[in-house]
């Protein structure tokens, strides 16, 4: 009987809790258990940020683009098709894309080979090179540019003095147009190399070595693992790297402001450098906004086939 009294009242027990609690307390818990919500919560903070911080700017700047020089009226789409009768602006376009795909090929091409070069070093050692090889991305770009100018000035320069005293020819690093193009995606090199180090390095670091010594017991060379074993692992952070790499140098403005200023002859712009000269230093805000937007469609549409690939191999994975 006893046992029958403290059974009816257990199995009372939940609905009497139930009865106690908060109205909606239990909905609550639902919504907090959900994984989505959780996420979306956590956020929100940085959706507001993207929204104040790019989102506006980029649709203010579209507008922008489409008024007259003094902003008072709606011209649509003249700024666009003024630009497309310019050859100076073509010039811009051929130059960012010289200076983004090869700045980016080599600065992928260094930072692969120290990689590997710094990851066959002992601890110790590799400690020592990683810092000593990330010296040139931590000092401020600015401030290096203007180191690389002076070596490249032609009255201070250091280079021209290292050739003379080796009996090579006077170069006009920064006069001559294709010199200046050079020495533009030499800084940016040299300025980038560091970043694919650590990323190729840290991709490295997570390649299993069973796979290396599979590769060996079946007489694989150290070129065949290469191709056949690390790049294959190391594609998807290889595509990423570049892919972020090539939004940042097709966007650079210091080294080309400070080196060139886009001269000799406009030969030297980029899109940001020309955007800032028709826009601020010229007064025609909405013809440097669409300049700076014509960055957009070259980047979404590269972005895309490197996503979709590295998409795809994720799948196969």
């Amino acid at each position: 009987m006893v046992d029958t009294t403290q059974r009816g009242l257990a199995a009372a027990e939940p609905g009497r809790v139930a009865a106690q609690r908060p109205a909606g307390t239990g909905s609550l818990r639902l919504l907090a258990r959900r994984r989505s919500t959780t996420a979306v919560l956590f956020a929100t903070p940085l959706i507001l940020v993207v929204l104040g911080l790019i989102v506006y700017p980029g649709f203010f700047s579209i507008y922008l683009s489409m008024l007259n020089k003094a902003q008072t009226k709606f011209i649509w789409f003249s700024n666009y098709t003024f630009l497309f009768t310019r050859q100076t602006f073509w010039m811009v376009v051929e130059q960012s894309v010289i200076f983004a795909v090869t700045a980016v090929f080599f600065k992928a091409l260094i930072g692969i080979i120290t990689a590997h070069l710094v990851n066959n070093l002992p601890d110790k050692g590799q400690r020592k090179w990683r810092g000593m090889l990330l010296v040139p991305w931590v000092i401020p770009l600015s401030l290096s540019t203007l180191g690389w100018w002076w070596m490249f000035d032609p009255t201070y320069s250091a280079f021209n003095w290292l050739f003379a005293k080796l009996g090579g020819p006077h170069i006009a690093w920064l006069s001559d147009p294709y010199w200046a193009r050079f020495c533009t995606v030499l800084v940016n090199v040299w300025y980038g190399s560091p970043f694919f180090l650590i990323m190729y390095l840290a991709a490295l670091k997570s390649v299993p070595g069973e796979l290396y010594e599979a590769a060996a017991i079946d007489g694989a060379s150290a070129w065949q693992k290469l191709i056949h074993v690390t790049l294959p692992m190391m594609r998807n952070i290889i595509s990423i790297t570049v892919l972020f790499s090539l939004i940042v140098t097709f966007a650079n403005y210091d080294i080309v402001r400070v080196l060139t200023a886009g001269g000799p002859r406009d030969m030297t712009h980029v899109f940001a450098t020309w955007a800032f000269l028709n826009g601020i230093q010229q007064g025609d805000i909405p013809l440097g906004s669409a300049i700076s937007l014509f960055m957009f469609p070259i980047l979404g549409i590269s972005a895309i086939f490197i996503l979709r690939g590295v998409r795809r191999r994720g799948r196969t994975v």
